[in-house]
């Protein structure tokens, strides 16, 4: 089976490239820049066929593709700064990347023949409640530009393919990029106070049990919407700081001790720093991955668990 995956440089487009590479298959990575410009991890992504191209162009999208040939596209490549996406000046761009360059890719799969999976986000719903969205449910509302933009990704894909996967994740982390992890482990080194938010609610996704799940899919004709984060039950942003640095000190960082560092727990508006609107409900009913045969991700606290052995901090 041949893979042709975008965003390669992204968290999730490298765990992908590896995954398929350890399952036996033809992974083509593609992203922006002339060559792999992710972490130079030494991992397998980082040698196998590389193909730069802007999604936003529809000609060298066709051209790309056609020449590939490949068997699934995974499209991983967006545009995720959430605050960013609000400015007046890139809302074009971020229109162009999210729901145009996915339109590109949709087209020509179905010119190819060829299965898609769009990985999109809990941001096309508005967050309201407390119960978890089905992966079904159509009562989209996004609260941003972000989450509206890959809701027209969405839409491209399952007006043009009838053999496609959309999957919803959220609070994504992986080794290759920027995350809230990082964020949280580097914010403490200099600060002894931290404030994180308590009423939003979701679950994280870890990229490389991600990456499983979506090759075992491709190997599916089980087409659909999916929800797919870790199991290990719903939490805040607070809750999910204050397991990073107890994982931490577990692994012998009493830098990260609570008497060290004090997480207070704040609402989104006590907050108030973002500028794009956030969902308080990104609780992802997740039973269909297992209705279908799929074997679920492993819980939050273990994938966190093996991310931090991952990662310097």
């Amino acid at each position: 089976m041949k893979v042709f995956v975008t965003g390669v440089a992204g968290q999730l487009g490298h765990d992908v490239m590896n995954e398929l590479k350890k399952r036996g298959y033809e992974g083509i990575g593609s992203d922006l820049a002339p060559e792999y410009a992710g972490v130079q991890d030494g991992s397998a992504v980082t040698t196998m066929p590389y193909v730069p191209l802007d999604i936003t162009d529809k000609e060298a999208v066709e051209k790309v593709l056609t020449e590939c040939r490949p068997d699934v596209v995974i499209h991983c490549a967006a545009w995720t700064a959430v605050d960013l996406a609000e400015d007046e000046d890139k809302m074009a761009k971020v229109r162009a990347i999210n729901a145009g360059g996915t339109e590109n890719i949709a087209k020509v799969c179905k010119k190819l023949d060829c299965k898609m999976v769009y990985i999109s986000t809990d941001y096309v719903f508005d967050g309201q409640g407390t119960e978890p969205w089905q992966p079904d449910c159509t009562a989209y509302k996004p609260l941003n530009v972000y989450g509206q933009t890959k809701l027209e990704g969405e839409q491209a894909v399952s007006s043009n393919l009838e053999r496609y996967f959309i999957v919803r994740i959220a609070w994504v982390f992986g080794v290759n990029g920027k995350n809230f992890i990082k964020t949280m482990l580097n914010v403490a080194k200099t600060h002894d106070t931290l404030k994180v938010v308590n009423d939003q609610i979701g679950t994280p996704t870890y990229t490389y049990d991600l990456a499983r799940l979506l090759v075992d899919m491709i190997e599916t004709d089980k087409y659909g919407y999916y929800h797919a984060t870790n199991e290990g039950g719903y939490i805040s942003w607070y809750d999910f700081t204050k397991e990073i640095f107890r994982q931490a000190v577990e692994m012998g960082r009493t830098e990260y001790a609570e008497d060290a560092v004090k997480v207070l727990p704040v609402t989104t508006e006590e907050y108030g720093v973002s500028k794009a609107k956030r969902p308080f409900n990104s609780r992802l009913d997740k039973k269909k991955l297992v209705e279908n045969g799929f074997t679920p991700l492993p819980t939050w606290q273990d994938a966190l668990k093996r991310y931090l052995k991952e990662i310097e901090f």
